[in-house]
């Protein structure tokens, strides 16, 4: 790819021109969300469109560890806070799935993605995580991958006298590709519940002694899966 010549047009190149006042030989660093990294010179500016060719490789791609995030969408502002920091703290698919107590009846799925592009963008990730359909639970727990764990955090667990040891089942698990399914602010019903539980592999942990919100859940439940089997730390 050295050598070739890449056009940016629509939202990029007027980011690039506008906002930025990219000039002429100036250099830039471009992904594709697939690829490593390039640094480019830019070779043409206008108000349509930015033309960069490619000098060399800027850094190599590497996929973070192979955990989805799985939950009932929330209100569009906190929907589009989860979509950025789900990127920013490295989930590999980032899916909205209709609980029996969702209060959201359409999801923008374009929208998560662009959240997903400017939050990788932002913090230097190379891949981009696939956004899932929105689909109701039921018809996402009848296709899971016979190979993924699921991490039901569960609110029932809050209140419970004794809570399952949640560090200990995700040092059990590590190496191991996961999902974190998190409910909606009205939590999971009792039938769903009970179909969860009924998933080939499937854990209950707890995130503490207080309920929390959807999103709140997810960044810390995300956070305590990069902490213990993620890349926040050096393989031994």
């Amino acid at each position: 790819m050295q050598g070739a010549t890449i056009q940016l047009v629509g939202e990029v190149a007027h980011y690039l021109a506008t906002v930025m006042r990219r000039r002429i030989g100036d250099k830039i660093e471009l992904f594709n969300g697939h690829d490593n990294s390039f640094i480019a010179d830019i070779i043409e500016v206008s108000k349509k469109r930015v033309i960069a060719m490619l000098i060399s490789v800027a850094r190599q791609r590497v996929l973070p560890p192979d955990i989805w995030l799985l939950f009932a969408p929330i209100k569009r502002t906190r929907l589009d806070f989860m979509a950025q920091k789900a990127t920013e703290l490295g989930a590999r698919q980032i899916a909205p799935v209709d609980t029996d107590f969702c209060q959201v009846s359409r999801v923008k799925t374009d929208r998560l993605r662009a959240n997903a592009i400017e939050a990788a963008e932002q913090t230097g990730r190379l891949d981009i995580p696939e956004i899932g359909a929105f689909e109701t639970l039921e018809d996402r727990l009848q296709n899971w991958p016979e190979d993924r764990i699921i991490l039901f955090c569960d609110e029932m667990l809050a209140g419970a006298d004794e809570k399952p040891d949640m560090l200990a089942s995700l040092k059990n698990i590590k190496g191991r590709k996961a999902a974190l399914l998190i409910g909606p602010e009205g939590g999971f019903s009792e039938k769903e519940r009970t179909r969860i539980l009924r998933c080939p592999e499937v854990i209950q942990i707890s995130l503490g002694p207080r309920i929390l919100r959807s999103d709140t859940a997810a960044l810390a439940a995300l956070s305590l899966y990069q902490a213990v089997c993620g890349d926040w730390h050096h393989s031994s």
